[in-house]
């Protein structure tokens, strides 16, 4: 069998130290075992939080993130420290969702990828945003065209 590579990881199986902000610095990837074939790979977070721009109270979320990996893959500890730095962070539950995925999208360049904040409500409405993203000039293009144009939640 195969052993994976774990050079380079600076949070994997180290103690662990939370960032006071924002900080997309801590993502981390490793390399895909399976480049060759298509398959999803999905993080639900259910305990995400962060704080209104507006009022500062905190905003309650789970995010799921879904991927198609291509070359790089997100290694989950570094993923939840990227994710746990947006408790102190004001962003709208919209700016949050696009932030997480485009950070995403930087860090590993996948074929395919969505995230979806399931925000609890405020005011008596919640709020769920959905962005996603294929790789251009490819069928994952095609396919987030796809799911954009039927998403249901």
């Amino acid at each position: 069998m195969e052993t994976r590579n774990q050079e380079g990881l600076q949070a994997l199986g180290r103690q662990t130290t939370y960032s006071s902000d924002y900080n997309p610095q801590v993502l981390e990837t490793f390399h895909n075992m399976h480049p060759g074939n298509d398959y999803w790979v999905q993080f639900n977070c259910p305990e995400f939080t962060t704080l209104c721009p507006i009022t500062g109270q905190p905003d309650f979320a789970e995010i799921r993130i879904m991927y198609v990996p291509d070359e790089l893959m997100v290694e989950s500890k570094s993923l939840k420290l990227y994710l746990f730095s947006f408790r102190n962070h004001g962003d709208f539950h919209e700016d949050c969702v696009n932030i997480i995925m485009k950070d995403l999208i930087r860090l590993m360049q996948p074929k395919y990828i969505e995230v979806v904040g399931l925000f609890t409500p405020r005011g008596g409405i919640s709020i769920h945003p959905y962005a996603n993203y294929g790789k251009p000039g490819t069928k994952y293009e095609q396919l987030a065209e796809h799911r954009f144009m039927n998403h249901n939640m």
